[in-house]
């Protein structure tokens, strides 16, 4: 047997060899792109309003330049290549001429049935040779027929004919497919011919030494170095070590809009000529004496730094955030740009803020953040970030002397000719320019709090390094909002899962004795027209320790809610909304103050501050308040005297189901355990 290895010059295989290495490359590529995004700002409504900024081309146009370069143009121009050869390919194969071995078949070769005996066979082979007998026989030249031929064709026919008489040779038949016994078979290799032609060897390995030598281990490096290169908060590392060095246990306000412009991203945004195109411009319009939310010492602090690029995104910011017109499009295009930038740096200041755990530091980050979504400089009016509303606008409405600044909560509450009284007027806001402002202010998601309280799930008490819960019940009541309904004191309550519920209890579904958990639902997208991208709001759940200036819970984010915000006509549902954070309590026993604070990252003035008090009680005490207990002590088969027996130490005292029995009143179930879902005596404190 031989074989003969051909390199499939027909092309029969090659082009199933390049489909399936470019569907390896190509498919998962395709999916990459089309999956669905599970980012908050692809899925969340919007605020409706047509209010449209003085630069909303600018913006809009940031947005999209953005939005490019989260397509990732690279993998798809990459898939559509992919695609094309694929097409190319399934062309070649549909086009191609395949041939296809023929099995040796010594009974269609004589013509005769599979079911013909031997003497069959040799009669019709008999008949055969009269015809076909090289004596018998002449060429027929309209057939291009030669003695060769017609040689070929008897012998073809005897050999179909011992193959199926002749012992020995049926023997090779039935073993090798063929009476001659083994043969020789083609293999075609899917390569093109011009790669293993004479003279082409050291091409070939030349390109196979750049593909595997450099090519590949430049993408593994790159890909391995560019995730080394930023953090979790998918910002710098170089950026983060800036921030770092210019954190300090006191800085606020202008402090951390200082330190953000230390990020190594406004370097790659601000390259070569563009650190010093305008910047004298930049600086003039910046630090003019009108702008009075600039301190001395944020002046100070600008005209000290040398690093161009730092200069100028620390300019740029501060004209963002004070809306200030800079009469150049290249300018502004880059203050608007700036924004972005500086607000993805905030999650970088704001980790290294909760690693220090200072308050102020913390309560800063999460303002900053406040400020570069609205554009509006820190420590101003809560009213700028409504529509058409300018400094002069708020001082209008909260006097020129007011010492504090009035909220969006608290401007809806004033009597509607009032609000008109301080708004609209010459060198003020026209009629329809108030609508739009009470319009957006009437969408606003104010988170308002009404109770909340510690408890630990399944027990009556608090005890010491228990996992406690802080359970917050809150509702969305926009401002302005009229005809609030009463809050349904069932509403308020926190019903534990059933005791068997193991998935409730480990918090992989809703309680079954509770409101079913449905849809989660998100709030709004931030009404934010001067910021070039699109943000979903985030609430920030911590508790503080005032007394000492210190976080004491880091904070827990929410982002979605378990029951609709909105009813179909856009009206407020008023729905009572349950947000929970889990950490240990104490070690000791005792009462502990804490100021619970609920941070909005989108929009200033909707934040709560509320003291409550943590009641840790001491282990004793709470062990002789189970044994006082009505309720009847768990069977130690069930899970709640399992759970006791973990608590305790020891195993729950088995039931005489000898007494259970004697009752005719008494359930015939053994065992039951009481119902720990109405016992909770957690420490509640009401707004």
């Amino acid at each position: 047997m031989s074989s003969d290895y051909t390199y499939d010059e027909q092309g029969q295989f090659f082009p199933f060899f390049i489909l399936t290495l470019s569907g390896l490359v190509t498919l998962p590529l395709t999916y990459n792109l089309l999956r669905p995004s599970k980012e908050l700002e692809t899925t969340a409504p919007r605020i409706k309003t047509d209010f449209k900024p003085q630069h909303a081309d600018i913006v809009e146009a940031q947005k999209r330049k953005r939005l490019r370069k989260e397509r990732r143009i690279k993998r798809i121009v990459t898939v559509i290549i992919g695609y094309a050869v694929m097409a190319w390919m399934v062309y070649l194969i549909i086009i191609t001429a395949r041939t296809t071995p023929k099995l040796y078949d010594p009974y269609n070769i004589l013509g005769v049935s599979r079911s013909a005996d031997e003497k069959a066979i040799s009669r019709h082979y008999k008949r055969l040779s009269l015809i076909y007998h090289p004596d018998k026989i002449r060429p027929d030249p309209s057939k291009n027929e030669t003695m060769e031929i017609l040689n070929d064709r008897f012998v073809e026919l005897t050999k179909a004919y011992k193959a199926l008489t002749d012992e020995e040779i049926r023997n090779n038949y039935l073993q090798f497919g063929h009476p001659d016994g083994k043969q020789s078979y083609s293999i075609g290799i899917a390569l093109p011919k011009l790669i293993i032609m004479e003279g082409n060897g050291k091409f070939v390995l030349l390109v196979y030494g750049a593909l595997l030598g450099v090519l590949l281990p430049y993408i593994v490096g790159k890909w391995w170095y560019g995730s080394q290169r930023y953090t979790k908060e998918r910002v710098l590392v170089a950026s983060a070590g800036n921030i770092f060095r210019e954190y300090k246990d006191d800085i606020t306000d202008n402090g951390i809009i200082a330190a953000l412009s230390s990020g190594e991203e406004f370097n790659d945004m601000l390259k070569g000529a563009r650190a010093d195109a305008g910047l004298a411009k930049l600086e003039t319009k910046v630090l003019a004496a009108e702008n009075s939310f600039l301190t001395a010492k944020d002046r100070d602090t600008l005209k000290q730094i040398d690093n161009s690029a730092r200069r100028k995104a620390l300019a740029l910011l501060w004209a963002y955030l004070g809306r200030i017109e800079l009469n150049d499009a290249s300018l502004e295009a880059e203050k608007y740009e700036s924004s972005t930038v500086a607000l993805s740096l905030t999650e970088a200041f704001t980790a290294i803020s909760l690693a220090f755990g200072n308050l102020r530091p913390i309560l800063g980050a999460f303002m900053a953040s406040q400020n570069l979504i609205q554009a509006v400089p820190p420590n101003s009016s809560p009213l700028l970030q409504l529509p058409n509303f300018t400094e002069k606008i708020a001082k209008s409405v909260e006097g020129e002397h007011a010492k504090d600044h009035l909220t969006v909560q608290k401007f809806m509450k004033l009597p509607e000719a009032e609000r008109r009284k301080r708004t609209v007027g010459p060198g003020l806001l026209s009629e329809k320019q108030l609508a739009e402002a009470v319009n957006v202010a009437q969408q606003l998601p104010a988170l308002e709090v009404s109770k909340a309280f510690f408890k630990v799930m399944g027990e009556k008490v608090i005890t010491p390094s228990s996992l406690v819960q802080l359970v917050v019940k809150a509702r969305f009541i926009p401002p302005g909002t009229t005809n609030i309904p009463a809050v349904n004191e069932a509403d308020l309550a926190d019903i534990d899962p059933d005791e068997d519920d193991l998935d409730a209890l480990m918090g992989r579904k809703p309680a079954k004795n509770g409101t079913a958990k449905g849809e989660q639902i998100q709030p709004p997208l931030a009404h934010a027209p001067y910021l070039a991208r699109d943000h979903s709001p985030r609430w920030h759940i911590f508790l503080a320790d005032g007394k000492q200036g210190k976080m004491a819970v880091p904070p827990f984010t929410f982002t979605t809610f378990d029951k609709p915000i909105l009813d179909e006509a856009g009206k407020p549902t008023f729905n009572m909304l349950t947000l929970k954070m889990q950490f240990q309590a104490p070690p000791q026993a005792g009462d502990f103050a804490f100021v619970m604070n609920m941070i909005c990252d989108s929009y200033l003035g909707l934040d709560t501050q509320l003291p409550i008090i943590l009641h840790i009680d001491d282990p004793a005490q709470a062990a002789a308040l189970e044994e006082e207990d009505d309720i009847s002590e768990p069977d130690e088969d069930s899970i709640a005297g399992q759970m006791q027996a973990l608590k305790t130490g020891q195993a729950p005292k088995k039931k005489n189901r000898k007494t259970s029995d004697s009752s005719e009143e008494e359930s015939d179930t053994d065992g039951d355990a009481g119902d720990t879902s109405d016992t909770n005596t957690e420490t509640d404190v009401e707004d």
